[in-house]
């Protein structure tokens, strides 16, 4: 219900109450109608349930069914290992989930406050909560607004919304009656909403919502919504079912033949589950989340905290920052950037600094801090580097206060009056067109007119200053003594200005190929001067309004959206529309904001990134990144970091699965030669844990390439397996396999016994091998540099020195079922897995070959690096 048309009386009878109050009876009665004024959560997952949810993934169920299996058929250590990664995976999806919802709670936390109502004709103290419609609300300056209220008194009143509304300036309000129908939140200048703050003045108002009616419960409503999956989720989600899929086709196939073969049943469905085991990469999981929390960390260190870990890889796929203007592009603190200055002849007329240090409200506190009205202080401050601490006391003594008429909104000024020698000075602040007025010279009104009309399309808060003398003091406190005859002593321009830092970091982006769009709750000349001046904007740029989107047909609105820098005055659930319409364009969204009607969007967006200095507790729990020095450029840092990431979180995933594929493509294709099994189940859990686990975790410690943020961001829609990935799974898999394969055939021509173990070692160190090729896709090994990665190449020496100790520790020989090999072995076993890794630096050579736009050194730089590579392998 429009209330801001509702007048006074027609409100006491729509809520049946009077100026006196309710009557604690009926407050009771109210309660059980309305409920308690509080924000309600929904219902969620008891922990069981949440926690059991873990477990419904395809790929999940599928090791669970290999492990049990082992189990029946006697082989408890693969059941024990398959059990423990699922539940180490399983605990740390649930840990997610379950702090996922903190951000109501803050709400909730906030909104409980202590309120003066009018209950029984009595001026009464209660807990906010229990507010209800009707109830006859008191609000002085310094307080929190508990409800949403009509307001029926304002007296100097101002409210600082900028939480709730995103308006950057403590809003002037009245108590008189508004006529038009549609009008956003920011403009219901009657009205005071729960949640927010009385900067100024004291009032009274009618309570006409509470709990989840409020504006306020309906930001609560909104961030009850699902958030959605990032990029990775999305892929692996896809990826693992489809693998699944294949891994079943594969299995039944190598039952069915071995079957028809005439072979064991029981040994076949052990090898079923051999392959079902190597299939899987069942350590990529707790990898992944392990590369996140490293991302974490280092992002961190550099203030930016991630509170939701997938959003650490998410940050390599945002295409769009949609950004909040106060205190996220601008520093939430007005100031006066723009000065103009009258001269007078007048022996007794003041200068402009004068004037701003006397004609103010602002007092100072114990800590030697200004308080008061946010542009009052600014002027201040203005004025303060004018004057010393000692002359600016000195002035005050100089030209006395002996009067005052105070602001309010109808007459838009404040007029202070000063002993003035043997005169008294009128010193008078206010709105330009307030000014204008009361000056009788035509000169100095159309310098008022050019000068503020030019500074308002800046985007500047123009405010005009005026004086006069007069002799008679009775006088000055007549208000029509003001109305006219004063002159023009200067005009004032403050902002909100943008932080230093804002301008270098969206050029940044926009070279990534990122797109940053301002969504405010400010004027649209304000928002649009600001966006100017940080590069966000053009003179081309499209600028639209909450009214407009309201007004607009959808489809051209979609239409346009990729091309619009600037929403202004638009509501939070309006926030929330534009993010969610950019996803549906197939974008990933980056929402930054500080206040409760960021919150919406913050959680809706692929990543919300918070404000941590001068964001509200709720956005900050409904954030999944939060920046602990409120700096936007540390969002750029942060992006760069999850490029990293995701390049990284890429090299791994080729890496294991082509080492998985390298394992399916040997198991299956060996009895399809007619020799033996070549691995054991033990055999391919060690792999995947250790030969793929160690270096592939040590990959995600690689640096960012020299122009990551000069890429276009990788698109969210892109398969996990684009760029050339899914390829070099393939080939590089077969090559590894048949590297294998025929070790394994050459062993039995010759009648090693012990050639599974040749088999098992030649695989594992042909894995070693391509992890140091696969660190780029661009480098060569010599170009990166050996020591460039210190943890990966520790994790090769670990993984190399633990695979001889189960070839040679008799102990391990037994767990392993292996055999010692002799050194003519060993370097057989060497010489062969050496293989893949030329092979992929071969691959390298051949894709910069062929993209002439990817060279980054020429042919003849390159050959005799790799040719003493070659080399230095085949010698050792």
């Amino acid at each position: 219900m429009n209330f801001h048309l509702k007048s006074k009386n027609e409100l006491f009878q729509l809520l049946t109450t009077c100026g006196q109050g309710l009557s604690s009876i009926e407050a009771e009665n109210r309660i059980k109608q309305y409920g308690l004024n509080e924000l309600i959560r929904e219902k969620k997952k008891s922990v069981i349930l949440l926690f059991l949810h873990q477990f419904k993934d395809f790929m999940t169920l599928i090791l669970i069914a290999a492990a049990i299996l082992s189990g029946i058929l006697g082989d408890l250590t693969d059941t024990l290992i398959i059990g423990v990664i699922i539940l180490l995976n399983a605990s740390i999806g649930f840990y997610q989930e379950y702090s996922v919802e903190k951000s109501l709670v803050a709400l909730k936390k906030i909104s409980v406050t202590q309120a003066t109502v009018i209950r029984n004709n009595a001026h009464q103290l209660i807990r906010s909560e229990n507010i209800v419609p009707g109830d006859i609300v008191l609000i002085e300056a310094g307080g929190n607004i508990p409800a949403d209220l009509r307001l029926i008194e304002a007296h100097r009143l101002r409210i600082d919304e900028s939480a709730l509304t995103g308006e950057s300036l403590p809003v002037d309000k009245t108590d008189q009656l508004l006529n038009e129908k549609e009008m956003p939140v920011a403009d219901q200048t009657n009205m005071a909403f729960k949640g927010t703050h009385v900067a100024y003045g004291r009032g009274a108002g009618i309570v006409v919502a509470t709990g989840m009616q409020t504006e306020l419960g309906k930001i609560a409503h909104l961030l009850q919504q699902k958030e959605p999956a990032t990029p990775l989720q999305v892929r692996m989600n896809r990826f693992g079912k489809n693998l699944s899929y294949i891994v079943l086709l594969i299995c039944t196939i190598l039952f069915i033949s071995g079957i028809l073969r005439g072979e064991n049943p029981f040994s076949l469905l052990l090898l079923s589950i051999s392959l079902a085991v190597a299939a899987i990469p069942e350590a990529l999981p707790a990898l992944i989340t392990i590369a996140l929390s490293g991302g974490a960390a280092r992002l961190a260190a550099k203030k930016a905290l991630i509170r939701k870990l997938p959003a650490v890889e998410t940050l390599g796929s945002v295409t769009f920052i949609c950004s909040d203007k106060t205190g996220t592009l601008t520093k939430n603190k007005m100031t006066v950037e723009a000065i103009h200055e009258e001269t007078f002849s007048n022996n007794h007329a003041i200068s402009l600094s004068v004037c701003m240090a006397l004609n103010h409200d602002v007092k100072i506190n114990d800590k030697d801090e200004w308080i008061g009205d946010p542009t009052e202080i600014a002027l201040v401050e203005k004025a303060n580097k004018a004057f010393t601490q000692t002359s600016l006391h000195s002035i005050q003594q100089q030209y006395p206060r002996v009067a005052e008429h105070p602001f309010d909104s109808v007459k838009k000024h404040m007029t202070t009056v000063h002993k003035n020698n043997h005169l008294f000075t009128l010193i008078t602040k206010g709105a330009a067109e307030a000014v204008y007025e009361m000056l009788s010279d035509e000169t100095e009104k159309q310098t008022l007119k050019i000068i503020s009309e030019k500074w308002a399309k800046e985007g500047y808060r123009v405010l005009a200053y005026a004086q006069k003398n007069i002799l008679n003091f009775e006088s000055a406190s007549e208000e029509n003594m003001i109305q006219s005859g004063m002159q023009l002593t200067g005009l004032v321009g403050l902002i909100d200005p943008p932080r230093e830092e804002v301008k270098a970091a969206i050029e940044e982006c926009k070279r990534a190929g990122i797109r940053p769009v301002m969504i405010t709750g400010d004027h649209p000349e304000t928002a649009l001067s600001i966006a100017k001046k940080i590069g966000l904007a053009d003179e081309t740029s499209m600028v639209i309004t909450g009214k407009e989107l309201n007004n607009i047909n959808p489809e051209i609105w979609k239409d346009q959206i990729e091309h619009i820098a600037v929403y202004a005055r638009v509501a939070p659930e309006q926030k929330l529309q534009i993010v969610k319409a950019l996803q549906e364009k197939g974008h990933f969204i980056a929402m930054t904001g500080d206040g409760v009607n960021d919150a919406p969007a913050l959680k809706a967006a692929n990543i919300g990134v918070a404000m941590g200095i001068s964001g509200t507790d709720v956005s900050k729990e409904a954030a999944h990144l939060v920046l602990l020095d409120d700096h936007f450029a540390t969002i750029v840092n942060a992006v760069k970091e999850g490029r990293r990431i995701v390049e990284n979180i890429r090299k791994f995933v080729k890496y294991m699965l082509t080492c998985n594929g390298a394992e399916i493509w040997t198991i299956f294709t060996a009895p399809l030669l007619g020799m033996p099994f070549p691995l054991l189940p033990i055999h391919i859990l060690w792999i995947n844990l250790v030969t793929d686990g160690l270096p592939a975790l040590a990959l995600a410690n690689e640096k960012a390439e020299a122009d990551i943020m000069q890429r276009p961001p990788r698109n969210p829609s892109e398969s996990l397996f684009a760029g050339g990935v899914g390829f070099h799974i393939i080939w590089v898999g077969l090559l590894m396999a048949g590297v294998t394969l025929a070790t394994q055939a050459w062993a039995l021509n010759n009648h090693i016994t012990h050639w599974q173990t040749m088999v098992f070692t030649v695989l594992s160190l042909s894995q070693i091998g391509h992890v140091l090729a696969v660190r780029s896709d661009r480098y060569f090994l010599f170009q990166q540099g050996i020591f460039s990665n210190k943890s990966l190449l520790g994790a090769v020496l670990l993984t190399f020195g633990l695979q001889m100790c189960v070839v040679y520790i008799p102990f391990m020989n037994h767990l392993f079922k292996t055999n010692p090999l002799t050194l003519t072995e060993l370097g057989f076993c060497f010489m062969m897995s050496v293989i893949v890794f030329h092979a992929v630096e071969l691959e390298k050579w051949v894709k910069r070959s062929t993209q002439p736009q990817l060279l980054h050194c020429r042919l003849r730089r390159d050959l005799p690096g790799i040719f003493f590579i070659i080399g230095l392998s085949f010698r050792n």
